[in-house]
């Protein structure tokens, strides 16, 4: 008997996972391109590994990080 897998939730506009475009800055273009590069993939269409991979990587990353607070000159330090 077949293992029965779970469903998961996948976005309305898509029809992706959601899991695939969390975190993404561009959901439409993140989707498009996974889209793209699973049809090439089903037609045995050559794929650029490194395009694909930089696209990713563009399309994902973190929101700018705050600097930490400096003490003020003033200051001293306890010891």
């Amino acid at each position: 008997m077949a293992r029965k897998l779970r469903r998961v939730p996948k976005d309305k506009a898509t029809g992706l996972p959601k899991k695939y475009l969390s975190g993404a800055k561009n959901r439409a273009a993140k989707a498009r391109e996974i889209k793209r590069t699973a049809e090439a993939y089903k037609a045995g269409e050559f794929i650029d590994i490194k395009a694909v991979s930089a696209s990713r990587a563009k399309q994902g990353g973190t929101k700018k990080k705050t600097t930490k607070r400096r003490n003020k000159k003033g200051s001293k330090r306890k010891g």
